[in-house]
This record gives C-alpha cells, structure tokens and sequence, in this order.
C-alpha cells in the first residue's frame, strides 16, 4: 500500500480513536456502579466487569492515538510502523470491543446479517450500558473493516519473514 493511504487510514483512525476516547471517558466519569443499580450481588460483580472492560478499552484507545500522533507527525514517513501500529490497534482496540478477554460481553456474529446490533450480554444491562455500547458499534465496525486488511498482510509478512 503506499504511503498516502496508510497515512490517510492512520488519520482516520487517529480521529475514530478520539471520538471513542471521549464517549467511553464521558460515560466513566459520570458512572457509577452504584448509579447503575445493580439488583443483585451476582448483577452488581457483573457491571464491575463491564466497566473494567471499557476502562481497558480506554487505556488501549489512549495509547493507541499516542502512537498514531508520533507517527504521523514524523518526517519522513514511516510506512512499516503505521502499518504496525494499525495492526496492533485491530487487535488491542477492535478486537477487544467486538470480544473482551474478560467475557462481559460477547458478539453474535449473525446479527451482521441482520442489521441489528452484534454485542450481546450475559445479564440485563442497565439501558445507558446498551446505548453507550450501540453507539461505539458502528464506528468499531467501520474501522474493524478498513483494517482487517493490515491482519492477513502483517500474518502473511511474518510468514514470510521465517
């Protein structure tokens, strides 16, 4: 790929990573578990999982958006660690939206079919857990298409390189 397309590629993730920083800390800053009401004990333990998993996918997004802005603000460009830096941000960022380590939520692959929303939950969420999860949906989706790409190339350069 040349270098003004993975340029432009970094730009436009750089700006979905701000969007999603902003959302998810909005919603930390102003959330409590308490706030969410938990039910139960079993409820209460599973929100905290949730929200660990959007603190996670904070930090992730932060470092990610670091790494974007050096590299983009380098001269002369430097193609290989963008193309680095868009693979890792596949796996660190999209890949544990679409599916935490820690199981608090998962994605039901068929609901692409569908058109309806993919992420699902192991217990009743509170309504402001779904909508902020539906809102970031369709931006990870987006980003997760533009950059699957850079997944098979990087596997198929390491396979290569050995």
């Amino acid at each position: 790929m040349g270098n003004t397309l993975v340029e432009s590629q970094l730009n436009d993730v750089k700006g979905f990573l701000k969007g999603t920083i902003q959302t998810i800390e909005g919603f930390l800053d102003e959330t409590t578990i308490s706030q969410l009401n938990p039910e139960t004990e079993e409820n209460h333990n599973y929100l905290k999982l949730i929200v660990s998993s959007l603190r996670k996918l904070l930090v992730y997004s932060e470092e990610s958006i670091e790494t974007c802005a050096l590299i983009l603000q380098s001269e002369p460009f430097q193609k290989a660690a963008a193309e680095k830096t868009l693979y890792r941000i596949y796996h660190q960022c999209i890949e544990e939206f679409f599916s935490p380590k820690n199981d608090a939520w998962y994605e039901d692959s068929r609901s692409a079919y569908t058109g309806k929303n993919s992420i699902k939950y192991y217990q009743p969420v509170p309504e402001t857990i779904q909508n902020l999860i539906k809102g970031l949906e369709g931006d990870f989706q987006r980003i997760r298409e533009e950059l699957e790409f850079y997944e098979t190339d990087y596997r198929t350069k390491m396979a290569q390189s050995k």
